[in-house]
């Protein structure tokens, strides 16, 4: 390997290590790392701005700003306030059972929106009912996240890389409903049950507090009706925008920017309020995270890998698969499942182009461990990135080693069985 090539595997390695180790901000570590790679000559700005291999992925971006500045503008209105009293008075306060509504929900709307839009749109819910129940809303929001990046990997649009994995292989809705959807429902199932067992003394049962919430009247909780049905029409909008992509080819940063905009113009709120909830160091954490990742594929890193798995998959798909699978799984758990899935998609193809018909089971290992994988570690998908942000701007911080020491677990157990599932199902 050149020194060039040893130097960006310093960088990346030791800005993930400072990530992890959380001594230094995770933003200022991505973005000084990102700096080194620029410095190292492994990219350059034309690399971080204009490429769609190597450089910052601003659809990522815009989407998340342009989402946090609708929820921020629907939080102003009391929307998160009545639908935390109104799922714990249903719950009757019991903490297990707002846990399991939480993680079907998150996994449903996961399914028909895109991981990020929905755990942007459920975290605010799940503090406030931590808030009204007195417990830790810590449990909630770790098993939350999880549930989106399962629950999304049963449709095209619920995850990023089944984006990206569509585009390249050609394939449908339909095809990702049937190929995904039913191992997404079994392992949501086992997922609860895992649940159960990871948080159960966590979750305490204040009598007092129960009484008080359920005497609670949720309608009381809207402060601004007109801004309500403002909010929630942008949004039907937004989300028609998000599902019609393939008939406006707007990206789905366009469409959550349009909306933004148009709520600020009709809600007539001032600047500092539409934009109070944008996570600005969450937002400059995945830029940098690009920028050090769009390095090591101009590096040939990531290429190097693909290239020396493909050699050894010879005809062998089903190990291919397997060996996929868990692969992208691992991988994903150590940087983002976006920029991942966009290098490997190529290589994936070449092996689906060679193989054929028997070859081409291997975009669902892909899908499968890319989507899992995000599950594994604190920064493996966005919408891990997006709820701890948001967990620490409202004083609930959790750490790269909590987080990862559940996702570690979560994740070995999907993969294990999603392994059987791909090998029963397709060879």
């Amino acid at each position: 390997m050149t020194f060039q090539v040893v130097a960006g595997l310093v960088v990346f390695i030791g800005a993930y290590a400072l990530i992890a180790s959380e001594k230094l901000p995770r933003a200022q570590v991505a973005l000084a790392g990102g700096a080194a790679m620029v410095l190292l000559g492994a990219t350059d700005e034309a690399g971080i701005f204009f490429s769609e291999h190597s450089g910052v992925d601003w659809n990522v971006i815009f989407l998340l700003l342009g989402m946090m500045m609708i929820v921020g503008i629907l939080r102003q209105s009391g929307a998160f306030e009545f639908l935390a009293i109104w799922a714990a008075k249903k719950a009757r306060g019991r903490p297990f059972v707002v846990m399991t509504m939480l993680i079907i929900i998150t996994a449903v709307l996961s399914a028909m929106l895109d991981n990020v839009t929905t755990v942007l749109l459920i975290a605010p819910v799940t503090l406030l009912i931590a808030d009204r129940l007195a417990v830790s809303p810590i449990p909630f929001l770790i098993t939350q996240v999880m549930a989106s990046n399962i629950g999304g990997a049963a449709t095209l649009i619920g995850d990023p890389p089944n984006i990206i994995v569509a585009s390249r292989a050609g394939l449908t809705f339909v095809d990702f409903l049937v190929n995904m959807a039913p191992l997404v429902v079994v392992l949501l199932v086992v997922f609860i049950g895992l649940a159960w067992l990871l948080f159960r003394k966590q979750l305490t049962y204040d009598p007092e507090r129960v009484a008080k919430v359920m005497a609670l009247n949720e309608r009381e909780a809207i402060k601004s009706p007109r801004l309500l049905a403002m909010s929630v029409g942008v949004i039907a909008l937004v989300l028609a925008g998000f599902a019609l992509q393939g008939v406006t080819h707007l990206e789905p940063a366009v469409v959550a920017l349009m909306g933004a905009g148009l709520l600020a113009l009709l809600t007539g709120l001032e600047a500092r309020v539409v934009v109070a909830d944008v996570e600005w160091e969450t937002l400059l954490f995945f830029a940098g995270l690009f920028v050090m990742v769009g390095g090591l594929v101009n590096l040939g890193v990531i290429d190097r890998i693909g290239e020396a798995a493909t050699a050894a998959v010879g005809d062998n798909y089903a190990g291919a698969a397997v060996g996929l699978l868990v692969g992208s799984a691992v991988i994903s758990g150590v940087i983002d499942n976006i920029p991942y899935v966009a290098t490997m998609a190529p290589l994936v193809a070449g092996l689906v182009a060679a193989g054929g018909v028997a070859a081409e089971p291997l975009w669902w290992a892909l899908t499968i461990g890319a989507d899992l994988g995000g599950n594994a570690t604190a920064v493996g998908a966005s919408a891990n990135v997006v709820v701890l942000g948001i967990a620490r701007r409202y004083g609930a911080p959790i750490s790269f080693w909590e987080f990862t020491k559940y996702g570690l677990l979560v994740t070995a157990v999907t993969v294990a069985l999603s392994v059987p599932y791909v090998l029963l199902r397709y060879f």
